[in-house]
């Protein structure tokens, strides 16, 4: 007898089927799970910094390396062309104001010094012989002057002797007038005589005075030739060190060629360059400082070069008090110049996160500091030591600073 078998049910005849896919469909949805979670990443506590957000002092400064130089360079230039005879000084050595850095040679310069000094000569043997000639005329004319006073004197008394001889009878009156018309004669003579002297003497006055002015003009002359003289050897117009001397023994140089450089070491100032970044910032007077062994030494922006090369620009700064014991030429010392005051803002520590994020974004912990998240940050100024932070974040908050190269692009870290 034959047994009837009963049909199964459709799940049950499928359900190794049901189950493989029920498997599958599960294993599909944790891989979009998982594909749609936040990256995270494990990561050490001792391999990074983490700080704390605050609301503190900021202040703006640049921190940048600066060059000791000379506070003054000096061009040493010629004043009179020539050839370099002898250099007297080395390069390098210190030099007193006035000593002889070279000596030039200038022969046609020495001819005309000799044909001026031979024109010298010429003048003063001929003013002294012409002074000769007016002081004997001087004498002639005072010897005519009184000649002529005692001539007329002498007539006078005549005609005073006639006229009582007149009154007497002894003489007549027709002699009378001869006498008078001769004593108004010799009066008036002698008068144009005296004139004619006083104008002569004055006159003598007047060629000695332009002889004497032409006999100082040729002097002060054979002074400049002279001058000219002294300016073929050539020296230190300051105290300082002779950095170099740019011509050789032989070589000819033009008046006004500069062939030397004099360093002033009575005071120092440090050279830099500043990013153009800072360029409409750093001005004239803003403090700096630089710290040597612990210890701060005060200087004060003293030029700027407005000019941007290789986007950079150049700042010198003078020492506004004591400088450091080690002062030398050459020597680089770290500068702080400060770009303000400081200010009350949220800060946090520099760290390598900016170089990664470019300042977008930072990993924000958690209270208990194990697990950190990405959040966006804004940041507005910086100093070498901090960011201020103008969006994302609150004093009192944690953040991670550094390790950022080796995070890759994960969302979340998990601090252990």
């Amino acid at each position: 007898m034959d047994i009837k078998l009963e049909k199964k049910a459709w799940y049950i005849r499928y359900r190794y089927y049901l189950a493989g896919g029920g498997l599958a469909v599960a294993g599909l949805v944790y891989v979009i799970v998982l594909a749609l979670s936040p990256h995270r990443l494990r990561i050490d506590a001792e391999n990074v910094r983490m700080e704390e957000v605050k609301h503190t002092d900021f202040l703006e400064y640049v921190d940048v390396e600066g060059v000791v130089q000379p506070i003054l360079t000096l061009l040493v230039n010629t004043r009179e062309a020539g050839n370099v005879e002898r250099i007297v000084a080395e390069e390098g050595s210190l030099m007193k104001q006035g000593d002889t850095i070279l000596i030039l040679s200038n022969a046609h310069l020495m001819h005309d010094i000799e044909d001026q000094r031979d024109e010298w000569e010429k003048q003063r043997i001929s003013y002294q012989e012409k002074a000769l000639e007016m002081e004997q005329k001087t004498l002639t004319l005072r010897q005519q002057s009184l000649q002529a006073a005692y001539d007329l004197n002498k007539l006078k008394k005549n005609f005073e002797l006639e006229k009582e001889e007149y009154a007497m009878g002894i003489r007549s009156k027709a002699q009378l007038e001869v006498s008078e018309d001769e004593f108004r004669y010799k009066t008036e003579s002698t008068r144009l005589q005296m004139e004619s002297l006083r104008s002569d003497s004055a006159m003598t006055v007047i060629r000695k005075e332009l002889l004497r002015n032409d006999r100082e003009r040729e002097y002060k002359k054979l002074e400049r030739s002279l001058k000219r003289m002294e300016d073929l050897v050539v020296r230190a117009p300051l105290d300082g060190q002779l950095s170099f001397v740019k011509v050789t023994p032989g070589q000819q140089v033009a008046e006004g060629e500069n062939i030397a450089e004099v360093k002033v070491l009575d005071q120092f100032k440090i050279h830099t360059s500043l990013s153009e970044y800072y360029i409409d910032r750093v001005t004239t007077g803003l403090p700096a400082t630089i710290i040597w062994q612990d210890k701060k030494y005060p200087l004060k922006v003293s030029k700027v070069v407005p000019e941007v090369k290789d986007r950079t620009f150049e700042v010198d700064l003078v020492f506004t008090g004591e400088m450091p014991d080690n002062v030398r030429l050459g020597k680089s010392f770290r500068v702080q110049i400060e770009l303000g005051q400081p200010e009350q803002a949220v800060v946090i520590p520099r760290g390598n996160f900016y170089q990664q994020t470019g300042g977008q974004w930072i990993y924000k912990l958690n209270k208990d500091k194990t697990r950190a998240v990405k959040v966006p940050v804004v940041i507005g100024r910086q100093n070498p030591l901090q960011y201020e932070i103008t969006e994302g974040l609150q004093p009192g908050d944690w953040v991670i600073t550094t390790g950022y190269d080796t995070f890759g692009d994960a969302e979340e870290l998990e601090v252990k």
